[in-house]
């Protein structure tokens, strides 16, 4: 039996994907997983039992990633799995914030009353709500990843010019994203020539504060800005300074913060990006999914702290090793298996900075053993026989 931690309400379609032999529950001591949403994890003692993580979502930033990876925990994330959800809100801040329709609706509010007058006031006053329209304008997609690219070839449907710049752009993305998007190598370009910028990268110390005034001021004027990533990319104080000019028209984002709310000109959603029961219930399915491989396999796939790693089951036994990135670590742990004489029918090692992961099929072993033998390695940090 297994057991899986939640912090957040999962969905039940979601977790319907653990068969009997695992038990789930908020209240779970010594678990062998967890899945979290948006509860934030960094003061949290975890348990010596916990072997992963799995956030139903992209954004890992309330999870201790750099303790995790430490203690030997790995840490999943859900990319793709919201991207349509988010897409949909993305093209929904387009319009809005393009057309004014929200401070339209509610000068249109102030009419009541007015009786036979309301049609003759509206034609009046509809002209301080006019905006332009998206096809033929200009779209900068800043990050071509799962969200990127359904947004960029949605624009592209909508008549929209898609420049897209992503200086990490996968091959798969590659493949999805459409033919007529223009790929930028120079990020500049996307704020000298857009009409409309929108920005869909990870919260990192590098993309902290990435549309501040230096660049704000290299845009065109009455350029729109959208932020459905994270409310550090933008920084507050700037965007409301460029808001205040008229150098920026509208500041869309799905994060709001309270130097923002109640600006003119800044349409603030209270994190509504993947707020779809299809999104959640796609999301803490797949995070069950990596859970499950990796408890049961040892296959680490969509991890942001370990290498992504699988390989078909061969032996009787699988050992799993998390060990530093160094020298000889490999020849180290083979070694002990072959000093057992254990024959290894299977074998696979990868990388990602200063961690590294091996997996080793073999026939019959003596579990408790073999994991002593491997975890006084100096190098080793967490060691199972799967």
């Amino acid at each position: 039996m297994f057991k899986i931690k939640t912090y957040n309400k999962i969905s039940k379609s979601g977790l319907e994907v653990f068969d009997d032999k695992y038990t789930i529950g908020d209240e779970v001591e010594n678990a062998d997983g967890a899945i979290v949403r948006s509860a934030a994890l960094h003061d949290v003692e975890f348990p010596a039992s916990l072997k992963a993580i799995a956030r139903a979502g992209a954004g890992v930033n309330n999870i201790p990633i750099d303790r995790c990876s430490e203690q030997g925990i790995v840490v999943f994330n859900t990319p793709g799995a919201n991207a349509n959800a988010v897409k949909e809100l993305v093209l929904a801040g387009l319009f809005i914030g393009s057309r004014r329709v929200i401070p339209a609706i509610e000068w249109a509010k102030t009419l009541k009353g007015q009786g036979e007058e309301v049609g003759k006031l509206v034609e009046k006053g509809k002209g301080a709500f006019a905006g332009p329209e998206l096809k033929g304008k200009k779209l900068g997609v800043i990050g071509l990843g799962a969200i990127g690219v359904l947004v960029a070839n949605a624009a592209n449907h909508l008549g929209m010019k898609v420049l897209g710049y992503d200086p990490y752009l996968s091959v798969n993305s590659a493949w999805n994203l459409t033919h007529n998007a223009v790929h930028i190598y120079d990020i500049k370009e996307i704020y000298e020539q857009c009409d409309y910028i929108t920005v869909h990268v990870p919260l990192t110390d590098s993309t902290k504060n990435l549309i501040n005034a230096d660049v704000i001021a290299k845009m065109k004027d009455g350029v729109r800005i959208l932020n459905f990533s994270r409310a550090a990319l933008v920084n507050s104080a700037d965007i409301k300074a460029a808001l205040e000019s008229g150098k920026v028209a509208s500041y869309v984002t799905d994060f709001p913060t309270d130097e923002l709310l109640c600006v003119d000109g800044v349409i603030a959603i209270p994190h509504l990006g993947a707020s779809t029961p299809e999104s959640e219930d796609n999301c803490a399915a797949m995070a069950a999914a990596e859970l499950i491989d990796y408890i049961e396999n040892g296959n680490i796939v969509n991890s942001v702290n370990l290498p992504e790693i699988s390989m078909p089951r061969s032996g009787k036994h699988r050992v799993c090793v998390i060990h530093k990135n160094i020298p000889n670590m490999i020849t180290a742990i083979t070694g002990i298996v072959a000093g057992d004489g254990i024959n290894i029918e299977n074998m696979l090692n990868k990388s990602r900075g200063d961690y590294a992961y091996t997996m080793l099929d073999v026939a019959d072993v003596n579990e408790d053993e073999i994991v002593t033998k491997i975890e006084a390695v100096d190098g080793v940090i967490k060691v199972r026989v799967i």
